[in-house]
């Protein structure tokens, strides 16, 4: 079985990656830079996990590919040349909406389909795509809703030749990021990692939107409030530094 995966490095591409592994998937992994203020800490520990991933044998192939220029007049507080704060508190203040990149998670899906499409031509074989969105992601998000996907979907499909040998998969698409952790957790345990394997895993993931510039995370943003939840809610302490 063959996949392509949009990997930020961040907790639900992380945990995506493992279950994919878990269930025999060789994988392409594709990470994006485009001019996000956390670029750089997310983008380091992505590589860090693809390395140890990759030292375990199994069959992982990594990419980051260069899309700032395609975001330069993003109106979001996370692009770096933005001077706007990140907003804190949960996914459900209106405020959070200034966090939203233009389209995003599609023209990653876009781009990762052409690369999935390519693959299958040149295997002469089935691929799928991933993409790690979730259900706490849907209420700021649109692009992380099921009708997207599903939009998404049905474009790449009428838009291609042999668009049957590729199809778009969101597995966590209803989940929420407690039950991704989850999974993540899971599929660690059934590929038989020691607990020093899975802590490794989860040190080298990265949520926050506003990390100081020693990487640690700030705790308030959106996306942490999110992650110290689902942490707590699976019974388990948070491995990453918090300012």
């Amino acid at each position: 079985m063959k996949s392509c995966v949009s990997f930020s490095g961040g907790l639900d591409s992380t945990c995506l990656l493992v279950s994919l592994l878990s269930k025999g998937y060789e994988v392409k992994c594709y990470s994006f830079k485009y001019g996000q203020k956390h670029e750089k800490i997310e983008l380091e520990k992505a590589q860090k996990n693809i390395s140890f991933l990759s030292g375990k044998n199994f069959k992982i192939a990594h990419q980051i590919i260069d899309l700032t220029d395609v975001f330069n007049e993003s109106t979001s507080s996370l692009q770096s040349k933005n001077k706007e704060e990140i907003p804190q508190g949960d996914y459900t203040m209106e405020t959070q909406k200034s966090t939203v990149v233009e389209n995003r998670n599609v023209i990653f899906a876009s781009i990762i389909y052409g690369k999935a499409l390519s693959w299958a031509k040149k295997s002469n074989s089935n691929v799928e795509i991933f993409l790690g969105i979730h259900a706490n992601d849907n209420s700021i998000y649109l692009d992380c809703r099921e009708e997207s996907r599903l939009a998404a979907e049905l474009c790449f499909r009428i838009s291609n030749w042999d668009s049957e040998k590729v199809s778009y998969q969101a597995p966590f698409i209803r989940f929420s990021k407690s039950r991704v952790l989850k999974e993540g957790l899971e599929a660690m345990y059934n590929l038989d990692f020691e607990a020093d394997d899975i802590l490794y895993v989860l040190k080298n993931t990265h949520s926050c939107y506003d990390p100081d510039d020693y990487g640690r995370s700030c705790g308030r943003c959106g996306t942490c409030i999110e992650r110290i939840k689902s942490f707590i809610d699976n019974r388990l302490n948070d491995p990453i530094v918090y300012v």
